[in-house]
């Protein structure tokens, strides 16, 4: 989740097909709820005929990166990157199921013991704890029962582009 910094699920096998993944997606927004947007690359399982049915089915926007700019989904490339030299790099596994185990606990630890920067020194878990509980609170002026958001969109024009200006 590139909000909260929380890996919300990791699926050790030995390969995952387009259905395997729509199957996983499916499992995690009945625990989660329904994403605004998923971000991916371009592997075989995101753009299968299965994941375009789903989301044509679930109605939930997908992006696809452009191919080869990895960055554009920065958070998810730094992730696997910690994924694979704490874990994936150190790790023999007997079977599968071993595998399975050991993932769980380092999601678990990744998601609950580690601070993150980017969360104010939250835990992912614990930010998303406190998000939820921001979203859920009524705001104290409003009587309304309607979620309000929690950050304001940027004024037109904040986020435009410009070329630096050279000064000296």
């Amino acid at each position: 989740d590139d909000v909260t910094r929380e890996c919300l699920a990791a699926i050790p096998d030995t390969s995952i097909s387009g259905r395997r993944v729509a199957r996983e997606l499916t499992a995690l927004i009945e625990r989660r709820g329904k994403p605004g947007m998923i971000v991916s690359d371009n592997g075989t399982e995101l753009t299968s005929n299965a994941i375009l049915k789903w989301c044509a089915e679930t109605k939930i926007e997908w992006h696809y990166i452009a191919p080869g700019k990895p960055m554009q989904n920065g958070f998810v490339e730094s992730f696997n990157g910690r994924m694979r030299d704490e874990f994936l790099n150190e790790t023999l596994f007997r079977n599968l199921a071993h595998a399975r185990d050991l993932l769980a606990a380092w999601v678990t630890d990744y998601n609950t013991a580690r601070p993150h920067s980017a969360l104010g020194y939250q835990t992912p878990a614990g930010f998303a704890l406190h998000l939820t509980t921001a979203i859920a609170r009524p705001a104290a002026r409003d009587e309304s029962s309607a979620r309000r958001a929690i950050a304001q969109p940027a004024p037109k024009g904040v986020n435009d582009q410009r070329a630096p200006v050279a000064a000296g």
